[in-house]
């Protein structure tokens, strides 16, 4: 049994306090939303808890979902024009466990109006840096396109290349090609070849992703392709965060969470409710950016550990 020892506990106490000092120089409001909601995440790739509320009827739905981010309450916030804010806390996701994943952990979350996803990498970066300052260490910042990770790593156009192209340099893998569709070849190739080459000492930002994998960010024609307005932040080869411009069309949103919906009943995935209470005020959003990191992915790099189970108080095994 790994349980985490006295000093990652402390270690994980100076990196909340570090953060909640990062943000309030910064005039970054802390806040907490619910844990339980009517509506869960409709991505495919990600399982949630749900739990049943045997209360009075009048209070809502009792069919509830665990958040696997704070994403949608926070942007309600924005909605209704509270401005910057951030929240740190726990979040749930089925089925992930083992020596990178934990079904419960913590996520920071926080969202700067007026800003677009480059300006909010570079804030990014600063707060990974302060991070690492907590060990004595730092990092350098290597930041490319996600055309520009393919074509220096793998010499391939993710954008043009065929699925056969994509497939080829995954052959060492006996990769079940099965139901695989194209962003599932490109999702590989970023774990299974790219990531594990990135510096162990370098934080990598990679930013415009294909448009099939805007989840909810909005897009940008850039001439000869359209482009997701997204990032994602790794230090070494662990991926710690995820942001975008965030998109604000009501509309455009709910499609996209209705193609999710088909995507799980193609897998034989339960459907999820979509949040109407988002939709509802989603057109009021103003320009904003948001990125969520994983805590315990973070911690991993700050006492060079790769298993998760080294920064719990205690995993889900002994829960």
């Amino acid at each position: 049994m790994i349980l985490a020892g006295a000093d990652n506990l402390r270690l994980r106490a100076a990196l909340y306090r570090l953060m909640r000092e990062f943000f309030h120089t910064r005039g970054v409001l802390e806040v907490e939303t619910p844990i339980l909601s009517a509506a869960g995440n409709t991505d495919a790739n990600i399982e949630s808890f749900t739990t049943q509320f045997s209360g009075h009827r009048d209070a809502g739905t009792a069919r509830r979902w665990l958040r696997t981010s704070p994403e949608f309450p926070l942007k309600r916030l924005l909605a209704g024009g509270l401005g910057d804010c951030y929240e740190l806390g726990r979040v749930f996701r089925n089925g992930e466990a083992g020596r990178r994943h934990n079904p419960e952990f913590t996520m920071l979350e926080w969202y700067r109006v007026g800003w677009d996803h480059r300006a909010l990498m570079d804030e990014t970066c600063a707060l990974v840096q302060q991070a690492l300052a907590l060990q004595e260490r730092t990092a350098t910042v290597r930041r490319l396109s996600y055309r520009e990770l393919f074509l220096q790593g793998l010499g391939l156009d993710p954008f043009v290349a065929s699925e056969a192209e994509l497939a080829a340099p995954l052959a060492a893998f006996s990769i079940d090609p099965d139901g695989l569709v194209r962003d599932d070849w490109l999702d590989l190739l970023i774990t299974h070849r790219l990531q594990p080459q990135f510096a162990p000492d370098a934080i990598t930002v990679i930013h415009d992703y294909p448009a099939s994998q805007c989840a909810l960010a909005r897009l940008r024609d850039d001439g000869d392709v359209v482009v997701a307005e997204r990032f994602e932040l790794y230090l070494g080869p662990y991926e710690l965060a995820n942001g975008y411009h965030e998109l604000n069309d009501a509309a455009e949103q709910r499609a996209r969470f209705e193609r999710d919906n088909a995507r799980r009943r193609e897998r034989g995935l339960v459907e999820v409710p979509l949040d109407e209470n988002l939709l509802a005020v989603l057109d009021r959003l103003p320009d904003c950016a948001g990125v969520a990191l994983g805590v315990e992915r973070l911690l991993m790099c700050l006492a060079q550990t790769d298993d998760i189970r080294a920064v719990l108080a205690y995993p889900f095994a002994t829960a």
